[in-house]
């Protein structure tokens, strides 16, 4: 209960703070401030979390100057503290029920995340649509392309709309590994476990140009292949 009282208290200030900042930097159509307090937010998390134990690497592999296709497998609620370790600039595509969470669902629609409703093909078109306008605008967007978290650890199939999208767009897909988040925060329960491990990796960016389109699924079973490979 402490951990769930602090981390609340954590969440409503970062609310707090990131709304100040769409006033004090009216000018941010991209909310860069306001997305760049979720850093703070994530070191206070994992701070006050005894039972987490963080290992980040590869972060040499990310290139500020860069726009990204960020995909990452993922395991649990955690996932989303422990990927602002990596101070980057990016938008989640983040499924429509997180966006009506209380605060963390308004700290989304702050910093302008996109918006996904499951089961509505107008919502997936809408949705490529937004993260290739974020792209050209020089804003790398990040996408779990396993599409539901993994109940088991193990990496479910990826579906192919990250891969497609960068092709697209001719960015590069930056693959992250995540461990140990779904012991961090199993699923369908709200109790910490204790001694948990976890590692969020940073791999080498595939580069897409020169591909085309149909070659997604060759640039798909690779990305994944070197995440399984990473684990």
């Amino acid at each position: 209960m402490a951990i769930w009282v602090v981390g609340t208290a954590l969440t409503v200030a970062v609310y707090i703070v990131m709304l100040l900042c769409t006033v004090i930097f009216p000018f941010d159509r991209q909310r860069r401030h306001a997305h760049a307090q979720c850093f703070w937010w994530s070191d206070a998390v994992i701070f006050f979390n005894p039972y987490w134990k963080l290992k980040v690497e590869g972060l040499e592999n990310i290139d500020k100057e860069r726009t990204y296709v960020i995909v990452s497998n993922h395991q649990s609620l955690a996932d989303i503290v422990v990927m602002y370790q990596t101070k980057m600039q990016f938008k989640w595509v983040a499924k429509e029920s997180l966006f009506k969470v209380p605060f963390i669902g308004w700290n989304l629609s702050i910093a302008r995340h996109i918006k996904l409703t499951r089961g509505k093909f107008s919502s997936i078109k809408k949705v490529y649509r937004e993260a290739a306008a974020w792209l050209r605008d020089g804003m790398s967007v990040l996408l779990f392309p396993e599409g539901t978290r993994s109940e088991t650890g193990e990496m479910k199939e990826f579906q192919s709309g990250a891969f497609k999208l960068a092709i697209k767009e001719q960015k590069p897909v930056l693959p992250i590994l995540l461990e140990g988040t779904g012991d961090a925060i199993p699923k369908g329960s709200w109790l910490f476990k204790t001694n948990v491990f976890c590692i969020l990796k940073v791999l080498p960016a595939v580069e897409t140009s020169g591909l085309r389109m149909g070659d997604f699924d060759k640039l798909k079973m690779a990305v994944r292949a070197a995440l399984g490979q990473a684990a």
